[in-house]
C-alpha cells in the first residue's frame, strides 16, 4: 500500500477525479472540509467538483446545501448540511472540555453569563435574518454582555458549538450567522457508537488510506475513540501494517488512476491537514516551508502526489507565483501553468 499510498489518496479526495457533479456532493464525499480560510475553502471544493465555479461552490453555500460551522478541533469547516448535527453533538464536546476553563477564568465567561449570551443572540436571530458578527456584537453590548477582547468571539463559539447557531450565507464579503434550527432541517440523534462507526466510514471515504492517529487529529477525538470507530467499521475496511504502523481504507475504494498530474491546492487543503502525519505527501525537511509557526498552511502545487512548490497569487497583476522546493523540469512547469488555468476558471478569470 505505501508505495501506492499518494495515488490513493489523491483518488480519495477527489483530486486525481471529480467527486460528484455538485459542491454539495464532494462536500459529502469529505464529511468536512477545513474552512478557515473562506476563499481556500471555496477552491478546495471546486478542485474536487466537475466543472465547478466558485459561483456554484457560493450557490450550495448560500442555499445551505454545504453549511460552515464548529464542528471539531475549535476550526471552521464545511459540511454538507445532512451531516452537520451528527458530527457536532460528536466532535464538538472535545472543544467544549478543553476551553471551558480558559473561557470561564480569563474571559469572564461563565455558565450563567453563556445563558445570557444564548438568549440575546437567540432573540436577535429569531424575526430569520442573518446577521454579521458585528451586529450580534452589538446586541450583546446593548445587554450588558462585552463583546470586546475576544469575549464575543468566543461566545459565538460556544453557541456554535451547543448547534443553537452556524454560518449562515454571506452578504457581500461578510459571513453572517443564523439560528441552526432555521438553517438545518431537524434530525434525530445518533448513539454514541453508531456515530463513531459513521466518522470512521465518512473519514476513511474521503481521505484514506490513514492511520487511527490521522484519525484522532482529524477528528479531535481521542485514541481510544478513534480505535473503536474502526473497530466498529472493520468490516467495511482493509488494513496493512508496514515497520509497526497500520493503514486503514474502505473496503469498496476505487482503484485510482496511474498519473503524474499536477494539480494546485488551496491553502489548509485536506490532501495536507487531514493527517497528523505528512511525510508520505511533504519531505519533513521542508515542514516549515509549508506549515509555518504562527499555523498558517501554505498553498501547494502537488506532481505525482508530493508537494512540489508553493503557489500564491500576485497582488500586483492576478498572476500565480511559485516557490519551487525542489528543481521542477519543465514539463512539470508547463502542467503548473495549466493547472493554474483551471484555478482561474473557476474564479471565473479565463475562458
Amino acid at each position: 500500500m505505501r508505495p501506492s499510498l499518494t495515488a490513493h489518496r489523491l483518488r480519495a479526495h477527489g483530486i486525481s477525479a471529480p467527486l460528484g457533479s455538485s459542491p454539495a456532493d464532494a462536500v459529502r464525499h469529505m464529511a468536512a472540509m477545513q474552512a478557515q480560510d473562506y476563499h481556500a475553502a471555496l477552491w478546495a471544493v471546486g478542485l474536487r467538483t466537475a466543472d465547478a465555479t466558485q459561483a456554484d461552490v457560493e450557490g450550495d453555500i448560500a442555499r445551505g446545501e454545504i453549511v460552515r460551522t464548529w464542528p471539531m478541533r475549535g476550526t471552521l469547516h464545511l459540511l454538507a448540511r445532512e451531516d452537520v448535527r451528527w458530527m457536532v453533538a460528536l466532535l464538538a464536546p472535545r472543544v467544549q472540555a478543553a476551553n471551558a476553563g480558559r473561557i470561564s477564568r480569563e474571559l469572564g465567561l461563565d455558565a450563567t453569563t453563556l445563558a445570557r449570551g444564548r438568549r440575546v443572540v437567540e432573540r436577535a436571530l429569531s424575526t430569520g435574518t442573518p446577521m454579521a458578527r458585528a451586529d450580534l456584537y452589538a446586541c450583546m453590548d446593548a445587554a450588558g454582555i462585552v463583546s470586546r477582547d475576544q469575549r464575543g468571539l468566543h461566545l459565538l463559539n460556544w453557541l456554535a458549538h451547543e448547534s443553537v447557531i452556524c454560518h449562515g450565507p454571506r452578504v457581500g464579503k461578510q459571513p453572517t450567522f443564523v439560528l441552526m434550527d432555521a438553517w438545518v432541517p431537524p434530525a434525530a440523534a445518533l448513539a454514541r457508537d453508531e456515530a463513531l462507526h459513521r466518522l470512521a466510514l465518512r473519514y476513511l471515504q474521503g481521505h484514506g488510506p490513514a492511520t487511527t492517529a490521522d484519525l484522532a487529529w482529524w477528528s479531535g477525538l481521542t485514541q481510544k475513540d478513534t480505535q473503536q470507530a474502526l473497530a466498529s467499521a472493520s468490516s467495511h475496511l482493509e488494513q496493512e501494517t508496514h515497520g509497526g504502523t497500520t493503514w486503514w481504507w474502505r473496503s469498496d475504494a476505487p482503484e485510482p488512476p496511474r498519473s503524474r498530474a499536477v494539480h494546485l491546492l488551496p491553502a489548509f487543503d485536506e490532501y495536507l491537514i487531514g493527517y497528523r502525519d505528512r511525510t508520505p505527501v511533504l519531505d519533513a525537511a521542508l515542514t516549515r516551508r509549508v506549515f509555518s509557526i504562527n499555523g498558517l498552511v501554505a498553498a501547494t502545487a502537488i506532481v505525482g502526489g508530493r508537494v512540489a512548490a508553493t503557489w500564491k497569487r500576485a497582488v500586483a497583476d492576478g498572476d500565480v507565483v511559485f516557490d519551487p522546493l525542489r528543481p521542477l523540469e519543465d514539463a512539470e512547469h508547463a502542467s503548473l501553468l495549466r493547472a493554474a488555468q483551471r484555478w482561474r476558471r473557476f474564479l471565473g478569470d479565463a475562458p
